[in-house]
């Protein structure tokens, strides 16, 4: 994730297009059959849309050959016949046209639906390393926007450009049955055209790159912004929040501009080197014309598949831009795609079933950067049904601990054991289901009181719900709500207040049947005497369970088992609280700090 300083600088470069494209018809190759389907029905399209000049250039020769006997010569049934042959084909080319459109947008949108779903899955996935990393509204622009582009361009570009390069062949061949010497006319145009559209291509597609990365990082400040709004308001903050963000905005607008101005330069181009080679064509059939070469009707046949054959490569032209667009927001989602995974469970991986809540940390040390280590040499035990509680500073490695243990990460050395094993030998998914969690940022989805204290335990009852409620002390609140239990509450618990919302996941956890409990300042959101009464229901909850506790309040953790005192990654104490102030060390300066 790009730093403050970094915002509105894009650094990434544009990787293989090659690649990309294999990856994005290996989704369309899911609807193959229709695809190929569709496909027939642009061909047979194309094709009546070809015919339709050969008939009218049939008509005219009709209509000359009778004109030069006398106008009462002409073979009126025949100039009809081609006339109406004419107009059965397009048609015919218009309705397969429409339903081509129709079908092929409806398989955008399940190609759309299977990435967001491949993208999801994978984010469900990844380390929590990649989050830490990663703007929220980096990734919300991945999912949303960039498949958007990608499938839009799928629904409309991918079949009018197959079609195109059929309508460009069938008509250059149809042109060489009709006059060769005019084919030549116009040759030198192809050429032309093509290397400029390859030139233009190289320019353009990294700026494409750029523009699809500078709107993530726009998206990414405006998530971070609008969920810390009460912040900026409560600093009067507004003025050097909308300075960034017009910087930002600046940078992904002058993105915009230099992607598309450049690609919007293409199809001018194009047209007016197509327009030369119909300039050409006129001169030489006049030319041709007057020394008998050709007739009127086939040149004016051959005007009408010049402008077929022009018309696409203009066209092609004009949706570079958006074609290179797809590609850029592509290889966003297939950077997202190829990001590593959580680490895989190791070949035999048992699963974890009722611990016993036996926790060691033998010489543990980890850092999460390269050659930063916060955490040195931990050594740990928690015995089962004990009550571990972890103090120290700000900063100074507490919740790297709960992630150890979560395996959020793992340790660069040392080992972690669960009921005397490896937790690496335990899987991911079991380890962590033997924990219950409650975090300092609490987390509501939308959805009924019910259903967010329901979420760890599947087929919970009303009655567990109820008890689980009535011990974390919210019950008497959620009976004042209109609907109770079945109240529903906005996203992240945006319509009740902090306290409120912590009780509430503390219940979740209660409801939770595990062995092993972690508390993150689960208690920072309460009020003191609520703060008393909480504590009471999870010392009687957790008796013979182990229960982890990250507290600032001291007071909190008198009764712990053991408490470890964490300074800058290191374990300067352990021991009761009785010890720990008996020692007069650094817990017992912490201890007295809190009540001068």
């Amino acid at each position: 994730m790009p730093g403050r300083g970094d915002r509105g600088r894009v650094k990434e470069k544009p990787k293989d297009a090659k690649g990309t494209l294999r990856r994005i018809i290996a989704y369309l190759m899911y609807y193959k059959w229709i695809v190929l389907f569709l496909l027939l029905c642009a061909v047979l399209s194309n094709l009546g849309n070809l015919m339709g000049p050969r008939f009218a250039g049939k008509a005219i020769s009709i209509a000359e050959e009778g004109y030069a006997q006398g106008i009462g010569h002409v073979d009126m049934d025949g100039v009809r016949y081609y006339a109406f042959l004419m107009l059965a084909v397009y048609i015919s080319s218009s309705v397969l046209s429409f339903i081509v459109t129709i079908s092929m947008a409806r398989v955008g949108r399940k190609i759309a639906e299977n990435m967001r779903r491949d993208v999801f899955e994978k984010l469900m996935r990844m380390p929590v390393s990649y989050f830490d990393r990663h703007q929220a509204g980096d990734i919300i622009s991945r999912v949303s926007y960039d498949i958007d582009v990608v499938c839009t361009s799928l629904s409309a570009d991918v079949i009018h450009i197959l079609t195109s390069l059929i309508t460009v062949t069938g008509s250059f061949i149809i042109m060489c049955t009709i006059s060769v010497p005019l084919v030549l006319c116009m040759a030198f145009t192809i050429p032309v055209s093509i290397w400029f559209t390859r030139r233009m291509g190289k320019i353009t597609r990294p700026l494409y790159s750029r523009r699809s990365a500078s709107y993530g990082i726009m998206n990414g400040f405006a998530e971070e912004m609008f969920t810390g709004q009460k912040t900026i308001l409560a600093y009067a903050h507004e003025e050097e929040t909308v300075r960034q963000f017009s910087e930002i905005n600046r940078n992904a607008a002058e993105a915009y501009k230099n992607a598309d101005g450049m690609g919007m330069i293409m199809g001018p181009t194009i047209g007016m080197i197509s327009n030369i080679g119909l300039a050409a064509i006129g001169m030489g059939g006049a030319v041709l014309y007057l020394n008998d070469v050709v007739g009127l009707g086939q040149i004016s046949s051959f005007v009408l598949y010049s402008r077929k054959f022009s018309g696409p490569i203009n066209e092609i032209s004009n949706i570079t831009n958006e074609i290179f667009s797809a590609l850029a927001a592509a290889e966003r989602v297939f950077q997202l795609l190829d990001q590593p995974e959580e680490t895989a469970d190791v070949p035999d991986a048992q699963i974890l079933e009722n611990s016993h809540g036996h926790v060691e940390a033998e010489d543990v040390s980890f850092g999460y950067l390269p050659g930063k280590t916060v955490l040195h040499n931990l050594n740990m035990e928690a015995k089962t049904g004990q009550t571990v509680a972890i103090v120290g500073h700000t900063g100074a490695g507490k919740t790297t601990i709960i992630n150890l243990l979560m395996r959020f990460y793992d340790p660069d050395s040392g080992m972690i054991k669960v009921d005397e094993k490896p937790h690496t030998d335990y899987t991911m998914e079991s380890l962590r289901r033997n924990y219950a969690m409650v975090l300092q940022d609490t987390w509501l989805f939308q959805g009924t009181i019910f259903e967010n204290i329901a979420y760890g335990k599947e087929n919970a009852t009303m009655d567990e719900v109820v008890a689980a409620a009535k011990a974390a002390r919210i019950h008497n609140y959620i009976m004042t709500l209109p609907n109770g239990y079945n109240t529903v509450i906005t996203e992240d618990g945006g319509n009740i207040s902090k306290g409120q919302k912590q009780l509430l996941t503390i219940a979740r956890a209660m409801l939770y049947d595990t062995n092993m409990l972690i508390l993150d300042e689960a208690t920072s959101n309460v009020d003191t005497a609520t703060e008393r009464q909480v504590q009471k229901a999870i010392r009687s909850l957790m008796k013979n369970k182990t229960c982890f506790v990250i507290a600032h309040r001291l007071s909190t953790i008198q009764n712990a088992d053991q408490i470890l005192v964490v300074d800058h990654g290191d374990v300067v104490e352990q021991g009761t609280h009785d010890e720990l102030m008996a020692d007069k060390g650094m817990y017992y300066r912490l201890y007295a700090s809190q009540f001068d």
